[in-house]
């Protein structure tokens, strides 16, 4: 995968930011008296379209549902039929559908006692849920999809999938790709702000978290046919430039001659200019100055922080390269020329009010009001972050706004986000369109249980990390004697593949709010829930296949898949879930639900692979069971791909 790191300049603010507002829609942008009638058409029919858009992720229309892979959604599209008809005086009564793991069925409808505590009492025939799950299950259109139906219990009603539809399904998948199982959520464009990192400081441990899990949201919305706008919210732009502008002058007259070799490592640079700020008053006057010279837009200031900005983004590169993560940066800077007049906007519509000095919005329910304007008449985070906010609604069109940092700053962006719905950016319910959401993460933990740092009590370089997960891997390669067996090309990817994919599963696979502890022998481990069991589990489905001699596109186009084995049933239900087992894990932005999907995946094919009535090579079903194989694989990879992992297809 191409990696490129794209710097996005800003361009000329409009003269005025308008908040004209009409207001029965979620968020307006600017009307003038010389919009043109086409163009004022455009904007009232996407204030329509938005105005509209308050179902949650999980609706799906029924085109939609009638060419995607979910399961769940099919069947509520049975259900919801067989609902209208059940209930008729009871509208938009929406399919409660689960997957269960009882005995009874795969999927489950569960609306009959809800149905029920709403009926009762108004001259019903039922009596009791029961009864409404026996009509329920009465009135479910004929489908194929569907081998037998039962009710249990006060109304629950269990339904069998029909093995032939499963076997159906699948090989369709494998004709058609996999990209027919996507979910499609009714969202057209998202922004997905994450890494994050701050000019001439080194990227470190802190950043990975943010880093590996906004590239995986952004993977699961692409698949799912969201246009993702990945954005690196750089800090590039603040008080600290003044010292190190200075800093640079002083250690490099010719300034523009200074390269990333000349200054040497970054954060000593950075650190260095802190201690002569702190110390000497003369260069703390003199960084000072170089603030308002940079800010107020001095050429030669302009081309050193330009400068500083550029070695920075190398030594981002080198990260990003790693791990195989495309971002497009907008940074601070970006913003700075569009806030007065956001502030003003603000301003005229009465949110923002004098405090102290300070220019302040007041946030119900919150003891501290967010600062917009500082008391020396500076900008702040705040005033960024609501800017960033306003430019993605109005001018990049975004419907969902994702941030990605650390859970320290969920007060911040919980205020930034109902400061806009003051505004009428954003609608007052949590699940209309358009949407911001904060996704937290908690610390990365060494194994003394603190925060992760290196023996000297410094912050652990990210780019270092990442090349110690490389290079135990191919150690455990060459120990395993691929040294002799395979080219050094094939090693160094494979190494690649394996060390950095530990690192990221490592972190993925838990809940993201929760502290995990970084431990590179449990991560490189290539026994449970890690990614070099998973990786290494794709290889032997792949040497299962070529053991087979068999073609196996052949196969696909011309062979039968058939679920007659429970293990085989079991495998092949686990596969059809897959795009709602996305679906969950895009909806409520938590990668760890794709991973353990994925590990159960693995041990479930294992189950099937290692029971001898399934036997594949040489056995009279093995041309269906080299397809399961295969789809099996499809689908891991996919898995992979969406968690930013790269397969290997032998060990």
């Amino acid at each position: 995968m191409l990696t490129s790191l794209t710097l996005l300049v800003p361009p000329v603010p409009p003269p005025l930011l308008s908040f004209n507002r009409l207001s029965h829609f979620p968020f307006s942008p600017s009307i003038s008296a010389a919009t043109s009638a086409s163009d004022l058409l455009r904007v009232v029919s996407r204030r329509l379209v938005l105005a509209t858009k308050t179902q949650s992720l999980t609706t799906m229309t029924t085109q939609e549902e009638e060419c995607m892979g979910s399961v769940k959604a099919q069947l509520a599209k049975l259900f919801e039929a067989s609902l209208k008809v059940t209930v008729p005086n009871e509208p938009d009564v929406e399919p409660l559908i689960a997957a269960c793991t009882g005995k009874f069925g795969d999927y489950q409808c569960n609306n009959a006692m809800g149905l029920w505590s709403k009926i009762k009492g108004k001259g019903t025939q039922f009596r009791g849920p029961p009864a409404v799950g026996e009509a329920i299950k009465n009135n479910l259109p004929t489908s194929e999809m569907i081998e037998s139906c039962s009710v249990a219990g006060p109304g629950f009603v269990n339904v069998v999938l029909s093995k032939n539809w499963m076997s159906k399904s699948i090989q369709k998948m494998l004709i058609e790709g996999i990209d027919t199982w996507a979910p499609m959520p009714p969202v057209k464009t998202a922004v997905v702000d994450f890494s994050s990192p701050n000019i001439a400081k080194e990227m470190h441990v802190g950043h990975l978290r943010s880093t590996i899990i906004g590239d995986t949201l952004a993977r699961m919305l692409e698949f799912s046919k969201v246009k993702v706008l990945r954005r690196n919210h750089v800090g590039d732009w603040g008080t600290q430039f003044g010292m190190l502008i200075e800093f640079l002058f002083e250690k490099f007259p010719n300034f523009e001659d200074a390269t990333e070799t000349a200054i040497g490592d970054l954060q000593a640079f950075y650190k260095a200019s802190k201690l002569r700020f702190d110390s000497d008053p003369e260069f703390k006057e003199r960084a000072q100055q170089a603030v308002v010279r940079l800010q107020g837009g001095e050429e030669k200031y302009r081309r050193a922080w330009a400068q500083i900005c550029e070695i920075s983004r190398t030594e981002f590169h080198k990260v990003y390269q790693r791990l195989g993560v495309h971002l497009e940066e907008k940074g601070e800077s970006f913003y700075n020329p569009y806030i007065p007049g956001v502030i003003e906007g603000l301003t005229k519509q009465g949110l923002v009010e004098e405090s102290q000095g300070a220019r302040v919005i007041f946030i119900e329910g919150v003891n501290i009001p967010l600062i917009v304007v500082k008391s020396d008449g500076g900008f702040n985070y705040a005033s960024t972050d609501l800017t960033a906010l306003w430019y993605r609604l109005n001018e990049e069109k975004a419907e969902w706004i994702i941030y990605v940092t650390d859970v320290g700053q969920q007060q911040h962006f919980d205020m930034v986000f109902k400061a806009a719905k003051r505004a009428g950016w954003l609608p007052q319910g949590d699940n209309s369109y358009p949407k911001a959401s904060h996704v937290g993460f908690g610390l990365v933990l060494g194994e003394d249980g603190k925060r992760f740092r290196t023996r000297n009590t410094e912050v652990v370089r990210l780019v270092d990390l990442l090349d110690e997960a490389k290079s135990r891997s191919k150690a455990a390669l060459i120990e395993r004697g691929k040294g002799e067996q395979w080219a050094e090309e094939e090693i160094e990817s494979t190494a690649d593949a394996v060390g950095y994919g530990a690192v990221k599963y490592a972190d993925l696979k838990n809940n993201r709010l929760t502290n995990y502890t970084f431990n590179f022998d449990q991560m490189l481990n290539d026994k449970g829930n890690t990614a070099v069991y998973l990786l290494y589990a794709h290889a032997r489905i792949c040497s299962i296949i070529r053991r087979s001699g068999k073609d196996i596109e052949e196969l696909t186009k011309n062979g039968t898949l058939v679920l007659e084995h429970k293990d085989e049933r079991d495998l092949g239900i686990h596969l059809l879930q897959f795009a709602e087992v996305v679906e969950e894990a895009c909806t409520n932005l938590l990668p760890n639900v794709l991973c353990d999907y994925l590990y159960n995946l693995s041990e479930i094919f294992s189950k099937f692979y290692s029971n001898p009535e399934c036997k594949v090579i040489g056995s009279d079903k093995e041309t269906s069971r080299l397809l399961l194989c295969e789809a099996t694989a499809v689908v891991m990879r996919k898995c992979f791909n969406l968690l930013g992992i790269t397969p290997i297809y032998k060990i």
